[in-house]
């Protein structure tokens, strides 16, 4: 029979076995081995505690331009930035692919990104976002390659904006800050206009600085006396006061345009034609599906957020229904909520929708974490309950792997290339099908002289039958109650 030996006993044993100096090295030896079940689950490499905490350069983010001859290309002045993330969470594999959709962001909106560096800590610091040390580490990085401008992975308090710039030196600003940017560049309409302007002013309200009390104006008093030297209103106070009258204003302006879209779309639901939205991920193909599926002309580019205002296009799918496509904004990942409020309106499209197309691109390194960011704003927006068909597009340059694993989880998904027109007619099939129908079944002799309603029976029912005779048209159709109720009045007498 044997025995186990206890814990103290083997330390003694290891003490009068090995000299000092191998003593740890044998205690050590059972964790140095590796093994899949330990440490197969673990995120990445593991390194050593000063390198994980270190900053670490993700490779191949800059746009620099190595040709000169393609600057006439570019804007004439560029700025030169440095990207930063903080690493919390998930892999470092997400780290860096987050990193990299904010180096596709900062080159839409005309920087030029110099380089990019990540953190591994278990929260962003309080202070200056980084920590301090990691900060004096960022300076250096700024200075080396002669950037003018620092962004962050990450929506920044105004506290974490103002010590990471006393560090750095140079400007900082943060995702959100970016993505607004964004949108005032590329919005279009009157409503996108406004409705940039509001997020923008929601989100500079409490990040406004100021001179303090040296700007302060004297408070008012009537006719003088007691409590009227004292300081008034503040430069900043004044400037917050002005700013949260224009953000009145600019709501009321949204209302009044959601009020003109909100009649249009009663009049289809008047109409009872069925609506289908296009939601997804930019730069997914949105733009470019809508202009497959109705030639909508809608500007095409590959560049994240290219394209801000809705486009609602007339459609008809194989059996001859009419229906409307919306194509509708972008989404992001960590999308600013002052967006999502500010584009409510815009966004009610998919909420008052009968069906989404979720649009998302199968070329994507992660498209789970696309579809996941889609459809937490889908939530916000309280759209849940509309039916949804998932459309991977950019088939043709899908990996054939990732397709299968897309089309095995999603059920209700189809594959398709809006470039080459490929799974289209699939597509288009799915869309027929899934579209609501209209529920009552008429059978109506409609006499000549009431074309009206044999072209309203096309336009909103479906046809079944048609066949024209001495009396009239012959009609079989399925639609709504209150066409029925028009045509119940030609309904044919039986020969009986």
């Amino acid at each position: 029979m044997t025995s186990s030996s206890s814990p103290s006993q083997d330390t003694k044993r290891l003490a009068h076995a090995y000299p000092e100096g191998l003593r740890a090295d044998a205690l050590m030896e059972e964790d140095v081995a590796w093994s899949y079940e330990i440490d197969g689950e673990r995120d990445g490499d593991q390194f050593d505690r000063s390198e994980r905490a270190a900053l670490r350069r993700v490779a191949g983010l800059s746009t620099e331009l190595e040709d000169v001859t393609e600057v006439e290309y570019r804007q004439l002045r560029l700025e030169r930035v440095v990207l930063v993330g903080v690493w919390t969470t998930g892999t470092a594999q997400d780290a860096e692919n987050s990193l990299a959709e904010l180096a596709a962001l900062a080159e839409t909106a005309g920087a030029l990104v110099l380089d990019g560096v990540i953190q591994r800590r278990d929260k962003p610091d309080a202070a200056t976002y980084i920590g301090s040390g990691k900060a004096q580490e960022l300076r250096d990085i700024v200075l080396e390659t002669g950037a003018d401008t620092v962004i962050c992975d990450g929506e920044l308090s105004p506290g974490q904006l103002i010590q990471l710039e006393d560090v750095v030196k140079v400007k900082v600003i943060d995702r959100t800050a970016l993505i607004l940017d964004i949108f005032a560049q590329h919005a279009k309409s009157r409503e996108g206009k406004a409705q940039v302007a509001l997020a923008q002013m929601q989100y500079m309200l409490p990040r406004l600085r100021g001179w303090g009390q040296s700007l302060s104006r004297q408070m008012g008093g009537g006719r003088g006396g007691l409590a009227t030297r004292g300081p008034g209103e503040t430069k900043i106070e004044t400037d917050r006061r002005r700013i949260r009258e224009k953000m009145a204003k600019m709501r009321r302006e949204i209302a009044d345009m959601k009020t003109g879209r909100e009649i249009k779309r009663q009049e289809r639901r008047r109409n009872k034609v069925p609506s289908v939205a296009i939601a997804g991920y930019t730069n997914a193909g949105k733009s470019s599906l809508l202009n497959r599926l109705t030639g909508a002309g809608v500007l095409v580019e590959n560049a994240l957020f290219a394209t801000l205002d809705p486009t609602v296009r007339r459609a008809e799918t194989p059996s001859g229904r009419l229906y409307t496509l919306a194509d509708t904004v972008g989404f992001v990942r960590h999308l600013p909520h002052h967006l999502v409020e500010a584009f409510r309106s815009t966004m009610e499209e998919v909420g008052g929708s009968d069906l989404i197309l979720h649009v998302v691109d199968g070329s994507h390194p992660n498209p789970e974490e696309q579809l996941a960011a889609v459809r937490e704003v889908i939530r916000d927006v309280g759209a849940t309950d509309v039916p949804e068909i998932v459309v991977i597009n950019k088939a043709d340059a899908a990996d054939p792997l990732v397709l299968q694993r897309l089309l095995r989880v999603e059920k209700r998904s189809i594959a398709v290339s809006a470039r080459t027109g490929r799974g289209l007619e699939k597509l288009l099939a799915l869309i027929d099908d899934e579209l609501p129908r209209p529920a009552v079944e008429v059978e109506a002799l409609v006499p000549y002289t009431h074309g009206k309603l044999v072209a309203r029976a096309h336009s909103e029912g479906e046809v079944i039958s048609e066949e024209h005779t001495a009396e009239g048209t012959l009609l079989k159709v399925r639609v709504h109650e209150e066409l029925a109720a028009d045509l119940a009045p030609y309904a044919p007498v039986s020969a009986a």
